[in-house]
């Protein structure tokens, strides 16, 4: 050490108080620590003396800012001496405390003191006992976490309090009583507009888009301005404006919307830990109507549905709000939305004309699609619709529900009463039975299985057949598995699903305008739609669509059969002759151009044959 530094040597007395020493009394208060240092700094000869003073922070982080300034102090040897009161105003982390005391100031040379506790580092065997106070001060907040986590515990189970320390954006919290939230209202109605949008068929991408361009204030920023949040300190003033999809995305989960306290979102493995971890949704404790909701519950689980599915828009429009909705009635897998132009149309020669054809907008089974792309065959088919052709038959269902309604309110809920509760009953029996039947055949492939490889061991069964055989009884069992656990967890929502005749009337009314099909009309309204593979009877096609309603399941509109006066049944019948005519007309043509190209076909194979001999 140069003459210099010796000179201008600094005695560091340093004092630390943490919000739980302030429980204890005064005698751990800073001033009080101070005046103890000053004194033995001045009973001993210690010179050139500076505090150091770290208020109001724990013993279990070392990231306090006069800690880190006298650290610096020691590593540019302008600090030769540390005097504490005690070991655990250095800190309650032993292992840190440990290396601090026992290796860096050594190093550099530093005596360290610890008056209370008899430590002087010149001294070595008062140093000896050290190691050990420094795991009891340890032990001490290690025992603190553990009754302040028991009583945070306890508080967040009792379903009055909220374990976080700030509202959410929409809410604040009550002057008179922190623990409730009262409703912010200009945070609030962007809340709803959001949910609003994402019913309207927006995305959260799209909805952070639209309030960026609105210069909407970001949460954080709104919060921040008034005091509030997590982010007081660090927001990003510069960007008062920008929202993001994943923040919208996650406001659009939070069930505290609806008024619920959602309690334990988060937890620490320990006190050391500086990053709080997710806690998994089945694990969070829910409390309902604990407060006034911003949304209703139909609107917040319909939004939830919406965003299971991504709706991707393309060339030619917007994305189709039907994604999502649409299931293949046989194999029970998403169908798949495939939009584009389709090009001109071509006359009788196959030549192209001046005449556009329609964009194509359809829906497919997507077992049948993707199986087309790997070349595997599946047992499912195409199960070809058109949109427009869905969009129809469902605005023709809702309005005839709402006809119904209006007609006679009480004779339709009691209809609908019966005829849930028929179907689900049927839809239990049948899931049940399957389940039975699966497994049923996966105890008997066991039993093969065993059989297969004690018929192996003793040789009545070669390797290679041996193998074979397993591979299919393997997959078999694999399929069946998959079949009971896809039953069970339709069995499970069929347990859990509740039909609500009284929210389906509402919504009913809050429509007063029927006449067009919309987005909002098709996500608030439709639960899913099974599409069955059509069929050819008669030169007609025809296919079953079966069509499931929010809160009142599958709906089956009965039409009244129009009277037709004689001449209109002459009518029909013409039209229908004249239809018969041409269909047959255009099945003998096509069935002799076929046959016409099979002989120019052979006709040019011989001759290729007769060349070649």
């Amino acid at each position: 050490m140069s003459k210099k530094t010796k000179k201008n040597a600094v005695t560091a007395l340093y004092s630390r108080l943490s919000r739980d020493d302030e429980i204890i009394g005064d005698s751990n208060s800073i001033v009080n620590q101070k005046k103890m240092l000053e004194k033995y700094a001045e009973d001993n000869g210690y010179t050139n003396i500076q505090h150091f003073s770290d208020d109001g922070i724990s013993g279990g982080t070392f990231d306090r800012p006069s800690w880190k300034q006298m650290i610096e102090g020691v590593e540019s040897g302008i600090v030769t001496t540390i005097i504490t009161r005690d070991l655990s105003r250095i800190g309650r982390d032993y292992l840190q405390v440990g290396f601090y005391t026992e290796v860096m100031f050594r190093e550099k040379g530093v005596r360290f003191i610890a008056i209370a506790n008899n430590v002087d580092n010149s001294k070595r065997e008062s140093a000896e006992f050290a190691p050990f106070l420094n795991i009891m001060n340890e032990w001490y907040i290690r025992d603190t976490s553990r009754k302040v986590t028991s009583v945070l515990r306890a508080r967040g189970s009792d379903g009055k309090h909220h374990t976080t320390n700030h509202a959410i954006y929409g809410y604040k919290k009550c002057k008179d009583n922190p623990s409730q939230w009262l409703i912010d209202e200009p945070a609030a109605s962007v809340v709803k507009r959001m949910f609003q949008m994402c019913i309207d068929g927006k995305g959260p991408y799209q909805i952070a888009k639209v309030l960026t361009e609105e210069k909407v204030e970001r949460p954080s920023y709104y919060l921040a301005q008034r005091g509030m949040g997590n982010h007081i300190s660090n927001y990003k003033a510069e960007e008062p404006y920008l929202w993001r999809g994943t923040t919208v995305a996650h406001m659009l989960s939070k069930p505290e919307y609806m008024g619920h306290t959602v309690n334990f979102r988060t937890y620490k493995d320990s006190y050391k830990d500086k990053q709080p971890k997710k806690t998994d949704k089945e694990d969070w404790i829910i409390f309902k109507d604990t407060q006034e909701p911003i949304v209703d519950e139909a609107t917040w689980e319909t939004v939830q549905k919406l965003k299971k599915t991504k709706r991707r828009s393309d060339t030619i429009g917007e994305a189709n709000p039907l994604t999502g909705l649409m299931y293949c009635a046989d194999c029970g897998a998403k169908m798949y939305n495939h939009r584009g132009s389709a090009g001109y149309e071509r006359n009788w020669c196959g030549e192209k004309t001046d005449k556009k054809r329609p964009n194509r907008d359809e829906y497919n089974c997507s077992t049948y699609d993707l199986a087309r792309q790997d070349y595997r065959f599946v047992p499912c088919t195409q199960h070809y619709i058109r949109t427009e052709a869905i969009k129809n038959i469902l605005l023709e269902t809702i309005q005839e529900v709402s006809r119904c309604v209006q007609l006679d309110e009480d004779k339709f809920i009691n209809e609908i009463i019966n005829k849930t509760s028929s179907q689900q009953e049927k839809s239990v029996n049948s899931l049940k039975q399957q389940i039975t039947k699966d497994n049923r055949r996966v105890i008997d492939l066991n039993k093969l299985i065993r059989q297969l490889y004690e018929d192996n061991v003793i040789g009545k069964l070669s390797d290679k057949r041996f193998n074979l055989m397993i591979e299919d009884y393997e997959e078999e069992q694999k399929q069946l598995e998959q079949s009971i656990e896809q039953s069970e967890t339709m069995l499970k929502q069929l347990d859990e699903e509740s039909f609500n005749t009284t929210k389906f009337i509402e919504l009913i009314k809050k429509y007063t305008d029927l006449s067009e099909l919309t987005t909002p009309m098709i996500n608030e309204f439709v639960d899913k739609i099974l599409v069955h593979e059509g069929k050819w009877e008669n030169y007609q096609r025809t296919q079953e669509i079966e069509i499931y309603l929010n809160f009142v399941g599958k709906i089956e509109i009965t039409k009244k059969e129009i009277e037709l006066t004689e001449t209109e049944i002459l009518e029909q019948q013409e039209l229908q002759k004249k239809r018969d005519k041409k269909r047959e007309y255009n099945y003998r043509y096509m069935r002799k151009r076929r046959e016409r190209l099979k002989e120019e076909q052979t006709k040019i194979k011989a001759d290729e044959e007769s060349k070649g001999a």
